[in-house]
């Protein structure tokens, strides 16, 4: 067997051993693009080797879902079948894990009706409401890795040739989840997420109230956080105590706002691929949490499109922090797939806020998370604000101000 397939058939182990941590006896659910089928297999097999009941697909296709976003009747775009509400919504009550293979053009719903987006959105948060509700609250174990395709590839290296467009990814995306070829990628990850850990309980011994953000691209913007937040990193349990890792690769930690205490003007970092279209300079002023204007110089409509699916759209769900110097930033690469730029750089996202940013919030009911401060969406969409010159002071509840990054860069 060549370097290669060893570290494809490495990487699936890593996504069912450490991402999805499968359970003998567990049903896995693959989501992948047909052009990935190899790799799923690798990553079907590596469940069965680990006692996985069954392993079921969900294909989907880039060139497909564009045919059917551009000639589909209109109608399409405010249902959704039974079969495909049961097929989600059935398997996460299960407690079945889930891995989504992500890999896309990041154009590939380039120019497509952003009223048919909103619209197939708003649909499918409302039919799937179980299993996003149960997802957002760790209620199963999921994961989020990527593979190349050709059309990803190319955006990302477009003075190459295909083949060496892929295999330039392949070797980026195997150094940004820790694969070297000496089979140890599982120990690299159990070191990874104890340093993150070790951060996180760090800022969570602080208790900020609040966090103010700037920068020379125009961000001013100040985040009140709830009295009773909590930072996350890496690692996430479900109820049964079953540890995952739902993005790979990963480098941040995160928390949720108080929904109606940001503040100000934050300016996006990097470009955000999103729904099959590329936005760039994002620009959102923000008042008493809930975004005021959007601008962008490209791609505005789908941004606005995006943060009209519902009115906690236009509050913010998340606050995570990643230093400047992280090793996908280090790459030089902009990877325009969200799994690994947000990885390159503190973000924010609009739409639903994580309950486990807060203290019991798993437990907690729709309108008890609400009380707290929790933002609610059928969205959650991550945007890049991290500079080499982002500072963020954060205000304890004593009134003392410390620096939490200065240059780009942790400071604590």
């Amino acid at each position: 067997m060549d370097m290669k397939n060893e570290k494809l058939q490495e990487y699936a182990k890593l996504l069912i051993e450490v991402g999805l941590h499968v359970q003998k006896g567990q049903t896995l659910v693959i989501s992948s693009p047909v052009e990935c089928a190899y790799f799923a297999r690798l990553c079907a097999t590596a469940a069965y080797d680990v006692g996985c009941r069954e392993v079921v697909m969900n294909w989907h296709d880039d060139y497909l879902a564009r045919e059917k976003f551009l000639r589909a009747e209109d109608a399409v775009f405010d249902q959704v079948p039974q079969w495909r509400q049961h097929f989600f919504n059935d398997y996460a009550n299960q407690g079945a894990a889930y891995l989504a293979i992500d890999a896309e053009d990041p154009e590939h719903l380039k120019g497509v009706d952003p009223d048919r987006r909103v619209r197939s959105l708003r649909v499918s948060g409302k039919a799937l409401k179980d299993f996003y509700r149960l997802q957002m609250s760790s209620g199963f174990p999921w994961c989020i890795a990527s593979i190349p395709i050709h059309s990803w590839a190319g955006r990302v290296f477009p003075s190459l040739t295909e083949e060496q467009a892929m295999e330039s990814l392949w070797n980026a995306i195997f150094k940004a989840v820790r694969i070297t070829g000496d089979g140890q990628s599982v120990r690299h990850w159990q070191e990874h997420l104890e340093s993150l850990s070790r951060r996180k309980e760090k800022l969570n011994a602080l208790r900020f109230k609040s966090l103010h953000y700037t920068n020379s691209l125009g961000t001013d913007l100040t985040i009140a956080l709830p009295d009773d937040h909590l930072w996350a990193a890496g690692n996430s349990e479900t109820p049964a105590g079953v540890g995952f890792v739902a993005n790979l690769p990963t480098e941040e930690i995160f928390t949720a706002p108080l929904r109606t205490g940001v503040n100000g003007t934050v300016c996006a970092a990097l470009p955000l691929v999103n729904n099959g279209s590329i936005i760039e300079d994002i620009r959102f002023t923000v008042r008493e949490g809930r975004i005021v204007e959007a601008k962008a110089s490209r791609g505005e409509d789908v941004l606005n499109a995006a943060i009209s699916v519902d009115d906690g759209a236009r509050y913010f769900g998340e606050v995570a922090l990643v230093p400047y110097d992280s090793p996908i930033r280090n790459s030089g690469l902009l990877f325009y797939n969200t799994l690994y730029d947000e990885n390159a750089s503190c973000h924010l996202a609009f739409g639903e806020a994580y309950p486990e940013c807060i203290v019991g919030g798993e437990r907690m009911t729709r309108e008890e998370l609400n009380a707290h401060g929790l933002n609610h969406s059928l969205t959650h969409v991550d945007f890049m604000v991290g500079t080499a010159d982002l500072s963020i002071t954060g205000t304890t509840h004593d009134g003392r101000e410390l620096p939490v990054f200065r240059s780009g860069n942790f400071a604590l």
